[in-house]
């Protein structure tokens, strides 16, 4: 490698640059990349992909001064190299390090905090709009994947930015994939885009040019150079490769969006080697399991075909899966109508990406009663992607929903149990909520049984009762092990058993309860308030994450600082004697 760019680390120093330098360069900052991820992990062929647009938009632009807002900033790496992070890359995602994704307090080259899709357009019109108040001169970039555009926002971004009378430049990335490849018409339209002179885009107001090949740099310079001076909305439309510069990542794209450490010369991820199984591996083989024997049960959504292991399924039956792209909104109301026409729908959705959906299960589906079964995944904390990926508010937005139902398992037999058991008998909406992760005693080939849905003693036992759910009463386990408590699996979030919560508060002076999720609102809430109503005489303490955002960083790591560990349990415990 050229040891001429190892200094390369701010957009001053990449503009004394020649022109003939920039395509050495560009094979240089990919090189780093794949070196830096081999050692961290992190959001790989994203990053690839982009390294000749990163290089462009900073040798033609001016950050911070000029906004740059990347779509969901998973493809921010070589941004973070050339504005001044390079030598932190190597603690990217680590506990205390940088970021995965851009972020306001971490550089003021971070103009807006990303992480979920399709709110770059919004973000960079509201600074474009601000800018006119305030008499600024500044460009304002948008950068969004073609599997970001399809989101109801970003429509909504681009129908108010058409008449809108700023300099906003929207650069649309397409690669054809999100994790998966991109569903839809909109992808198609854009594959052929180039056969029409007025489109889609100019019938909203926007100047439209493009397609240009997203890794020629030069070229890329040379069309932001010409656009820079129109002051009006207008489209650059690229064609890139995710994956660029990695011949595995460019063949296995969904594999390679984002990896753990990996051997670099073997181009295989180091933790392939664990013989346990994915939670989410048990619900697409478990759907697909109760598929093949009920025609009715159809699965949905939202972009996340790998992510959800719903691969099982799509591939023996390709025409009872719906990917609908990235729109959870879409998802959850689709989900709605044919479960009301009779369909099993179960609606697969990570937990965090479930808030984006919040009016359509209030309005849409638990309003109306409606039995969608939602399959959960990454409840809980999930690690280096950090706040804005930790799956700990669905509770809290859930439970206040009237008819919804919660459920929790703490296992994959539990997991497989409960879904058998709401293909077969539900009433009205359900959530079953399982972490990002394995089991270490999965139990994937017993047979269906219909779960009673009661709270389990897991540990008979006197003076405290803990009470929790999910899988950290694995971790509750191995400590009561050592104690004479007691310790209940409350299984049924909502509805809560008050008839055991009954038994519970009469047999128990003290009651801990301890969930991987936040405290303020949280199920611990909801027994206060049965304890109140109950004239609950004896003491409740509380073990769950305060009222923060939880950071990034490893599960052992976030559950330290969140004093979730079994050290931590075992000391509250002691104290609470």
């Amino acid at each position: 490698m050229n040891s001429k760019f190892e200094n390369i680390d701010s957009p001053k120093l990449l503009k004394n640059l020649d022109y003939n330098e920039l395509p050495e360069y560009c094979n240089w900052l990919r090189q780093f990349l794949i070196d830096s991820i081999t050692e961290t992990g992190g959001h790989f062929a994203a990053n690839l992909g982009v390294v000749e647009l990163s290089v462009a938009l900073h040798y033609v632009f001016n950050s911070p001064t000029d906004k740059m807002i990347w779509d969901v900033g998973h493809q921010s790496y070589p941004h973070k190299v050339l504005t001044g992070r390079k030598k932190e890359m190597s603690q990217i995602r680590q506990f205390g390090g940088i970021s995965g994704f851009p972020k306001l307090s971490e550089s003021e080259h971070d103009a807006f905090g990303t992480a979920h899709s399709s709110t770059s357009i919004s973000a960079a019109l509201g600074f474009a709009i601000a800018a006119k108040f305030q008499n600024i001169k500044r460009q304002h970039l948008a950068i969004i994947g073609d599997g970001a555009l399809s989101a109801g926002q970003a429509f909504e971004g681009l129908n108010n930015a058409g008449i809108a009378d700023t300099n906003l430049t929207v650069i649309i990335n397409d690669n054809h994939i999100g994790i998966d490849p991109s569903q839809g018409a909109l992808g198609e339209y854009l594959e052929h885009l180039d056969l029409k002179k007025e489109n889609l885009f100019t019938d909203f107001g926007f100047q439209y040019f493009g397609p240009i090949d997203g890794h020629n740099v030069i070229d890329l310079i040379e069309i932001f150079k010409t656009t820079a001076s129109i002051n009006s909305p207008k489209i650059i439309h690229i064609k890139t490769i995710k994956g660029k510069g990695h011949l595995e990542a460019e063949k296995e794209q969904t594999l390679w969006h984002s990896v753990q450490k990996f051997d670099k010369l073997a181009s295989k991820n180091e933790t392939d080697k664990s013989n346990q199984v994915k939670f989410q591996d048990v619900f697409g083989k478990t759907l697909l399991e109760l598929a093949t024997k009920d025609e009715k049960i159809v699965a949905v959504t939202p972009a996340m075909i790998s992510g959800s292991s719903l691969h099982f399924f799509q591939e023996q039956f390709p025409e009872r899966v719906f990917d609908v792209g990235i729109a959870e909104q879409h998802a959850i109301t689709f989900s709605a109508a044919m479960a009301s026409s009779g369909m099993t729908v179960f609606c697969s959705l990570y937990s965090t990406f479930l808030q984006r959906g919040l009016d359509q299960i209030i309005h849409d589906v638990a309003l109306q009663n409606l039995p969608v079964i939602f399959a959960i995944d990454r409840a809980g904390i999930v690690g280096e992607d950090g706040p804005t990926h930790h799956g700990v508010f669905d509770i809290q937005l859930l439970q206040s929903i009237p008819n919804c139902s919660i459920y929790s398992p703490s296992n994959q037999t539990e997991l497989r149990n409960l879904m058998y058991s709401f293909s077969k008998h539900r009433n009205g909406p359900v959530f079953i909520r399982y972490p990002r992760g394995k089991d270490k005693n999965p139990m994937m080939n017993l047979p269906f049984q219909l779960h009673d849905l009661q709270p389990k003693c897991l540990k008979v036992g006197n003076d405290i009762a803990v009470l929790s759910y999910g899988v950290i009463l694995n971790v509750l386990e191995t400590i009561l092990n050592k104690t004479a408590f007691a310790l209940y699996d409350l299984v049924s979030l909502k509805p809560l058993n008050q008839v055991f919560l009954e038994q519970i508060f009469k047999q128990f002076k003290k009651i801990l309860i301890v969930e991987e999720s936040m405290k303020i609102g949280g199920i611990a809430s909801s027994i206060l308030l049965i304890a109140n109503e109950l004239n609950y005489k004896g003491t409740i303490k509380i073990l769950a994450i305060e009222d923060h955002f939880v950071p990034h960083g490893s599960m052992s790591q976030l559950f330290d600082l969140e004093r979730l560990n079994e050290n931590s349990i075992f000391e509250t415990l002691n104290q609470f004697k």
